[in-house]
């Protein structure tokens, strides 16, 4: 079970890095080494974060209840991309324009959570 905060942690950090690349209202400020560094601390902060406010099933869960965690790291995500929106314009390292950017940060970074927390995971066995 271990293996599966790691790969959560993984996830944020590529769910980071997929919304600073992919979204046009995310945009980081420097180049190079400063951009990675901004992309990684995000990362960082979604992973211990959601670490320490764990949403999600410790056991397989029917289909309505599964939806139900979804939606709620979605929102928990959407809440951390709001935080890291506002650090941004305060340190000056990224800037996150706008309520339908943080959204779809939140929706993309959830998205490469569950799945890479999937990754490896072992199918159930019926007894």
């Amino acid at each position: 079970m271990a293996d599966t905060g790691t790969r959560r942690r993984l996830g944020a950090l590529a769910g980071a890095g997929i919304s600073a690349a992919a979204l046009p209202g995310i945009t980081l400020n420097g180049d190079g080494t400063d951009a990675v560094l901004a992309v990684m601390l995000a990362g960082l902060a979604i992973g211990v974060l959601t670490q320490l406010i764990h949403i999600g099933p410790s056991a397989p869960v029917p289909a309505p209840a599964l939806l139900v965690f979804g939606a709620a790291g979605f929102v928990q995500d959407s809440l951390i991309w709001w935080l890291l929106s506002w650090l941004g314009d305060e340190t000056g390292t990224m800037r996150v324009e706008g309520i339908g950017t943080i959204l779809l940060a939140g929706l993309i970074t959830r998205v490469s959570i569950l799945a890479l927390s999937l990754v490896g995971a072992s199918p159930a066995t019926a007894d």
